[in-house]
C-alpha cells in the first residue's frame, strides 16, 4: 500500500513497452489516477495507432478524407454565399483578431504559473500549445486537443516539464477556467434578456465554477496531509500543488483572457449584424466553453460552433444568421491559433539559426 504505484498501471508499461514515449507516458504509467479518466483513454488510442502501422494509415487517410469532404462543403457553401467575416468592417474584425491574440498571451501566462518554478515552460511554448489545440480541435473531437497541448509543449526545445507534471496543470487550468467563468455567467444570467431555459445553463457554469474554486482551496491541504504523503503519487504531487497564490494569478491572468475574448466577441457580433451587445457576447462566450468541457464531442470546434449558434438562436437571432456568426467567429479563432504556432515555428527557427550565423 506505501508504494501508492497502481500494479496494473506497471504492468501495462512493461507489457507494452511503451518506454519514455511522452503519449505512451500519459496512457500508462504516467497519469495520476485524478487525471485518467479524462486523458487515458484518448491518448492511449492514439499510442496503438501510432504504433500499429495499419492503424496509422486508417488515421491518416480517415483525417484525410475527413478534411477534403469539410473543404468540399466549405467550397459549395461560400460559392453562392460570402464569407461571413466579409460582411464586417475590416478594420474592426482586425482588431477582434488582434485581441484574440492578446487573450491568448493571458493565457498562456496564466497557465504558467500552475508549474513549479522548476518545471515552468515558456510562455511561447505554452502559447504554442494552445493554438496547436485550436487546429486539431478542427478534425479530431474533443479532448484531443488537450493530447496536441502536451505534445507541443513537451516536444518545444528546453521544456523542463514532464508528461505527468503537464497533465496536471492541464486539469488545474481547467479548474481555473471554470471558476474564471463563474462571473460572467452570472452577469448574462442576469440581464433581462436572458430566457429561463439560457439562464439554467448559464446557472450550471457558474454553479461548476464553485465547486472548482472549492477544490482549488482544498487541494493544497489535501496534498500536505500525512495520508496521501505516505504514497508515492502524492510525495510526486506535494511539491507541484498550486499554492494558493499561484492559483490567484493564474485565476487572475486567465480571466483577464475570458474578459479580452468577450470584448473580441463583443466587436464581432457587431461588426456581424448581431448587434453591438455585451450580454450575448457573454452569453456565447459561456456557451462556447461550456461546450469545450464536454468529455467527449465530434470535433472541439465544431462543437463550441455548434453550442454558441445554439445560444445565440435561443436569444432570438435567426437559425441561418446565428449559424454564420458562429463560424466566423470559429474560423477567426483557428485562423489566431494558427498565427500563434507559425510565430513559435519561426522564433524557434531564428534562434536556432542565430548560432550558426555567429560561428560563420
Amino acid at each position: 500500500m506505501a508504494s501508492g504505484t497502481p500494479t496494473g498501471t506497471a504492468e501495462v508499461s512493461r507489457s507494452t513497452g511503451y518506454g519514455r514515449d511522452p503519449l505512451a507516458a500519459i496512457a500508462a504509467s504516467a497519469a495520476p489516477i485524478m487525471l485518467e479518466g479524462r486523458y487515458r483513454l484518448v491518448v492511449g488510442a492514439l499510442v496503438r495507432l501510432r504504433r500499429s502501422r495499419r492503424g496509422r494509415w486508417t488515421l491518416a487517410a480517415g483525417s484525410g478524407a475527413f478534411a477534403i469532404v469539410l473543404a468540399l462543403l466549405a467550397i459549395r457553401h461560400f460559392a453562392t454565399t460570402s464569407w461571413p467575416l466579409s460582411d464586417g468592417e475590416p478594420a474592426v474584425v482586425a482588431a477582434a483578431g488582434l485581441l484574440l491574440l492578446l487573450a491568448q498571451a493571458f493565457k498562456a501566462y496564466g497557465w504558467g504559473r500552475l508549474f513549479a518554478p522548476a518545471e515552468r515552460p515558456k510562455p511561447l511554448a505554452l502559447a504554442a500549445g494552445n493554438g496547436g489545440a485550436a487546429l486539431i480541435g478542427v478534425v479530431l473531437p474533443g479532448r484531443f486537443d488537450d493530447a496536441m497541448r502536451v505534445a507541443v509543449v513537451r516536444r518545444y526545445p528546453g521544456c523542463p516539464a514532464g508528461v505527468r507534471a503537464l497533465c496536471l496543470s492541464l486539469v488545474m487550468l481547467g479548474l481555473i477556467d471554470s471558476v474564471a467563468l463563474a462571473p460572467l455567467a452570472l452577469a448574462a444570467a442576469a440581464f433581462p434578456g436572458a430566457g429561463m431555459g439560457v439562464r439554467a445553463g448559464l446557472a450550471v457554469v457558474a454553479a461548476g465554477g464553485v465547486a472548482a474554486a472549492a477544490v482549488i482551496i482544498a487541494l493544497p491541504r489535501l496534498a500536505a496531509s500525512k495520508r496521501v504523503v505516505r504514497f508515492r503519487i502524492g510525495r510526486w504531487l506535494r511539491p507541484r500543488t498550486t499554492s494558493l497564490r499561484g492559483a490567484s494569478e493564474a485565476w487572475a491572468l486567465v480571466s483577464a483572457c475570458w474578459l479580452i475574448r468577450a470584448v473580441a466577441l463583443f466587436l464581432l457580433l457587431g461588426t456581424l449584424g448581431l448587434g453591438f451587445s455585451f450580454p450575448l457576447a457573454l452569453l456565447f462566450l459561456c456557451a462556447g466553453a461550456a461546450a469545450a468541457a464536454l468529455p467527449i464531442g465530434p470535433a472541439g470546434a465544431a462543437t463550441q460552433v455548434g453550442a454558441g449558434a445554439a445560444s445565440l438562436i435561443a436569444s432570438g437571432v435567426g437559425a441561418s444568421q446565428a449559424l454564420a456568426a458562429a463560424v466566423a467567429v470559429g474560423g477567426l479563432g483557428v485562423l489566431s491559433g494558427a498565427a500563434i504556432v507559425l510565430a513559435a515555428v519561426v522564433w524557434r527557427t531564428g534562434l536556432s539559426l542565430a548560432p550558426t550565423r555567429t560561428t560563420a
